[in-house]
Formats: structure tokens, C-alpha cells, sequence
């Protein structure tokens, strides 16, 4: 028998939202986690915040919305706003009802780049992984680090003289500029889109970009990140940030090992490594020179005899997986925002995201 087709006019509805949500869908045990940090973060949210004035978007509203902006490639704030108010999974997941507004785009991004200044995307990470059923997923004595460039929000023609000599290309608002036999260096130039942002180059023979550089600390019992930061482009930021971070997370003053890969075999580095105590577990760089001579390398032969060493250098590479995961899911391959505080910011969450999108599978492992 064909059924009857009925409008869709309705006004009333009698089913919870809740309801509305599969049982054993993935963000049921993200949103349990998500809801236990956002818990325990409650009081420095009331330090954050003014008790006088109007009432601003709730914090935890903010938090929740950006993760879903990762987690489904989200490309922009007015699309996420849009999503919220169709998209009964979003609403359920951000904690409104059916019957709530959602919010004007540019008033969302404002409140929630004011709250992610306050470093609280660090203090979100620190908090997941202190939780107990996390922190035994993580390993303690083993790390591996590596970092990646991030393409900044800003055009190459933006790059210009300090002394403001350069003058914008003729021929409308995106005329043509012909950089040719042109010196250009960040000692002499800076962007004027985002003076933050550096001019490198990642390898002979490849282009020179307007970037960042993000890096990352990664256990390696599981993977998952368990610090990051955002720094400038420089040759040594990658080497300058591991020590940092491994500095950061270190618990206590036990020895550890690192891996990384073969640009950080530096013999400055090493022994950096060596006086914190930290075993460099760091693939060789054994390149040839001009001469035909192999390059030496600081790594003593008692190092790479252990069973460790090889251990880590194929458990280091999974921190590719992390970086690949960031660019293209949670969109970071291009950055949206400027100023180096707030890259750090969205890139702090975004390794929140991605330990959030691996953890339900990891914890029912156990």
C-alpha cells in the first residue's frame, strides 16, 4: 500500500533531542571527554571572565563549536554558524536545544579568539591528557619530535621593503608584480599583511613562501600529541622548539629518549639533548660532501646498538600522521587567522581535536 505524504509543518515535537542522536555514534564518546575537561577547566573560565556586564556567549558553547569545525572540515565561521542551525548532531554536540538561536558569525570569532589569546587551547590539551583513563595511554620514557611548516595568510605580494620603499603593484587590486633578479630577505623585508609570518624555503630547488612553523611532541606508545607550538620559520626553529617542548612535558628529570629525523643530527643539538638527561634517538644524516667523504655524526655506536634505537625510528614516523591530519582535516594546510599568538591557538586545538578523534577507539583497546 503506497503511505501518504504529509507536509512537514509540524509545530510541535515531541522527541528529545538526545534521542534524536545513534546511540553508538563516534562524538558520543568525544563529547564525554570533551564535557570532563571543559568540567575541570570551569574555574579558570570564571577567572577569564568579567561578573559585570551583559553575558557573552558561554565558553564552553565556543570550545565545543571549534572542535567540530575540525572535525568536519568546517571551512569557516558563517559555515559552522550555518551548520549549527540545521545540523541537529552540531546542535546536540554543542550543547543547544532545538529551539535555540545560534549566534552571528563575526560575534562567534570574536568571543572565541579572545578566549583562545588566553592560552586556554594549551591548558584544554594539558587537561585532556591529565585525565586518568587518558594518561595511561601514554607512554613516559619514549617521545619522538618533528615539526612542519604552515602556510601563512598572506600574499607574497604583501612582502616589502622595510624602509616602505616598495610600492603595491599598478593595475588594480591584484595587479602583477614581477619579482625577478629581485633580492629578497626577512632581514630587509617584511610582510605587510602579517609581519609575523617569515619568508623560508624548505629545500633546494623548492619555493620560497610566507609561512610558520609548527611542532610538535609526540609519545610513542599510542601516538598522540602530547604538547605543540607555533614559532617562526627560522633554519633552527625546529632544533630551538624541541628542546622547549621536551623541556615543557618532560616529567621530572628521568631519562628519555627523543627520535626525530635526520635534520635534527646536529652535534649542538645532541649534546643539548645529552645535558637534559634525553637519549637522541635521531636518524643519521650521513650524506656525502663534495669530497665524496661521508658526514659524521655525534650518535655514539652504544646508542645505535640498542634494540630502542630502531624502535624509535620507526615509531617517529608516525608524527607524520599528526601533521597530515591537522592540514587537511582541520584545514590548517592554509592558516585563517594572523599574528603568531593566534596560530599557536588554533594550532594548539587543532592536536586537541586529533587526539579527541583517536582516544574512544584507543580506550576501548584496553
Amino acid at each position: 500500500m503506497r503511505g501518504e505524504q504529509r507536509g512537514s509543518e509540524g509545530l510541535f515535537s515531541y522527541i528529545r533531542l538526545e534521542e534524536r542522536i545513534a546511540k553508538d555514534h563516534p562524538l558520543r564518546a568525544i563529547r564525554a571527554l570533551v564535557d570532563e575537561v571543559l568540567a575541570a577547566l570551569s574555574a579558570r573560565f570564571e577567572e577569564l571572565y568579567s561578573h559585570t556586564g551583559r553575558p557573552s556567549i558561554a565558553p564552553e558553547y565556543l570550545l565545543r563549536a571549534t572542535l567540530l569545525q575540525a572535525f568536519f572540515t568546517v571551512r569557516s565561521e558563517r559555515q559552522l554558524m550555518e551548520q549549527i542551525d540545521y545540523n541537529l548532531l552540531f546542535r546536540w554536540f554543542v550543547g543547544l536545544s532545538i529551539d535555540d538561536a545560534v549566534w552571528d558569525a563575526s560575534t562567534f570569532s570574536k568571543n572565541r579568539d579572545r578566549l583562545l589569546e588566553a592560552d586556554v587551547a594549551r591548558e584544554f590539551l594539558a587537561t585532556l591528557l591529565a585525565l586518568p583513563r587518558v594518561k595511561r595511554l601514554l607512554s613516559s620514557d619514549h617521545f619522538s619530535v618533528d615539526g612542519t611548516l604552515l602556510k601563512a595568510w598572506a600574499g607574497m605580494k604583501s612582502f616589502r621593503p622595510k624602509d616602505g620603499s616598495g610600492e603595491p603593484p599598478a593595475g588594480g587590486r591584484n595587479g602583477e608584480r614581477n619579482f625577478r633578479r629581485e633580492k629578497r630577505s626577512n632581514q630587509t623585508h617584511a610582510s605587510t599583511t602579517d609581519p609575523d609570518a617569515k619568508l623560508f624555503r624548505k629545500g633546494d630547488g623548492q619555493e620560497s613562501r610566507l609561512c610558520f612553523m609548527g611542532h610538535v611532541l609526540m609519545e610513542n606508545r599510542n601516538g598522540l600529541a602530547v604538547t605543540g607550538d607555533v614559532t617562526q620559520a627560522t633554519g633552527t626553529a625546529e632544533r630551538e622548539a624541541a628542546l622547549d617542548l621536551i623541556d615543557r612535558h618532560r616529567p621530572g628529570r628521568r631519562r628519555v629518549t627523543l627520535g626525530a629525523d635526520k635534520g635534527f643530527d646536529v652535534e649542538g643539538f645532541l649534546e643539548a639533548l645529552r645535558d637534559r638527561d634525553v637519549t637522541p634517538h635521531v636518524a643519521i644524516d650521513g650524506h656525502l660532501s663534495t669530497t665524496g667523504k661521508a658526514r659524521k655524526t655525534s650518535i655514539d655506536g652504544r646508542t645505535l646498538r640498542h634494540h630502542g634505537y630502531a624502535i624509535s625510528q620507526c615509531c617517529r614516523k608516525r608524527i607524520e600522521e599528526v601533521f597530515g591530519w591537522i592540514k587537511t582535516t582541520a584545514g590548517l594546510a592554509q592558516l585563517k587567522v594572523r599574528g603568531l599568538a593566534k596560530v599557536q591557538a588554533v594550532f594548539a586545538f587543532a592536536l586537541v581535536a586529533y587526539n579527541l578523534v583517536r582516544l574512544p577507539k584507543l580506550m576501548a583497546a584496553v
